[in-house]
């Protein structure tokens, strides 16, 4: 991708020739905001919808707690587009059907643009009020992995026992495309690595390295590590069935690995192997991390209804309960912990609940200040309520301690 300096003039009016063009297909915006105005929000995803018949675009924002969708008739939409890139977003990704547009701003507000042709398969724009189809991987549709994986028949009909398996799937492709502009995945100039920490039957850590290579054309490769040798053993015959060029296995557990991954997957990694993860991602600079924890155990050992805590003796004297409560706190602490180690970390939804029980999904994306004060009195305040030390802070080791240590 050639690349050239612009001006923001310039920016403006590439950005909105693409977006209001009749080839536009999907627009991020995302990065550090270098505007120097309040936009309040961290990221802008802009992609075409029909409804009722009539082309619009629609604008979803994110901030860290919260997303908001509105649909615009594109005669009405040069205003909020132009609102989106007068924020200064650090990163700007343009698809059409025919070029892919990139625009880079340095922290010096030097602003780079790189454009290339189209070189993925594009999806047509989809109805805003018909989701079943607005997903990375949709039903209806051949593939010829998820039906190796016996996620679909030939014709592409989901399976009846996969249904579950098969939402898992293109929800986790969905949070990755949300944020591969974010992470700035897009524009490394050589293949992606990805680290799948337990990847069990790998059916997901071939999906994503379907994904980035085939769906969406960025060269990726991906590495599944799991404790359980039987499993790394069928997941390596099958990736050697699929001749899927890029994937590896190791078997060992996940600080075993010498890896320096841009992307660390970990869904449903068991209680203190989610921290694991989470370290892995943190002490190899990693752009994005993805994790569904699981089965939290470790700091339910620990509550007790001492000191601040004793307020919350009604809730810790039921075992069902005290569970819930660890739950909370533990993720919490993570959140919190990335958040101080200089990642932009929101606690979201992953797949609904008749799915799986565990669906809460941690994102989190690599480029905020590290050691920010609040999020550091936030942790200090939260351990000193509960009167623990989580599992985290350990394997964050040294540099993490150093920046929570309570003030002498």
């Amino acid at each position: 991708m050639a690349t050239h300096n612009v001006d923001h003039a310039a920016v403006r009016r590439i950005v909105a020739d693409a977006v209001l063009g009749p080839n536009f297909r999907r627009a991020t915006f995302g990065g550090a905001t270098r505007g120097g105005g309040s936009f309040p929000w961290v990221r802008v995803v802009v992609r075409p919808v029909d409804v009722r018949g009539e082309s619009q675009l629609q604008f979803s924002y994110f901030d860290a707690t919260r997303d908001v969708t509105k649909n615009y008739p594109r005669r009405e939409a040069e205003t909020p587009l132009g609102e989106a890139i007068d924020a200064g977003f650090a990163g700007v990704h343009v698809t059409t059907e025919v070029e892919e547009i990139d625009v880079r701003t340095s922290r010096k507000g030097k602003v780079h643009v790189g454009r290339r042709k189209a070189t993925a398969e594009v999806t047509p724009p989809a109805s805003a009020h018909n989701r079943v189809k607005d997903v990375p991987l949709p039903e209806g549709r051949a593939d010829g992995l998820l039906e190796a994986l016996g996620v679909l028949t030939r014709d592409g009909t989901v399976r009846p026992t996969m249904r579950a398996k098969f939402t898992q799937i293109n929800e986790l492709l969905k949070h990755l495309d949300h944020v591969l502009d974010d992470a700035g995945l897009r524009s490394l100039g050589r293949p992606v690595e990805i680290l799948d920490c337990g990847c069990g039957s790998s059916h997901l850590t071939l999906s994503v390295h379907h994904f980035f290579n085939n769906v969406r054309g960025v060269p990726a490769r991906i590495t599944g590590v799991d404790v359980n040798e039987e499993l790394i053993r069928k997941a390596a015959g099958r990736a050697d069935k699929l001749e899927a060029n890029g994937v590896t296995f190791a078997c060992g557990p996940i600080t075993a690995v010498e890896a320096k991954p841009d992307v660390v997957l970990a869904l449903h990694a068991c209680d203190t192997a989610t921290d694991d993860a989470l370290a892995r991602a943190v002490a190899g600079e990693a752009r994005l991390l993805l994790s569904v924890p699981c089965c939290h155990q470790h700091l339910n050992q620990s509550l007790k209804a001492d000191g601040p805590a004793a307020v919350l003796r009604p809730i810790l004297r039921h075992g069902i309960l005290r569970q819930r409560a660890a739950d909370l706190a533990t993720d919490a602490f993570r959140a919190l912990a990335l958040r101080v180690m200089g990642y932009r970390t929101d606690v979201v939804e992953f797949v609904s609940p008749e799915h799986t029980a565990r669906n809460l999904l941690i994102r989190a994306v690599r480029g905020a200040p590290v050691g920010e004060r609040t999020f550091v009195d936030e942790y200090r305040e939260l351990r000193r309520f509960w009167g623990v030390t989580p599992y985290i802070e350990g394997v964050l080791g040294e540099p993490f301690r150093r920046l929570v240590a309570d003030p002498d």
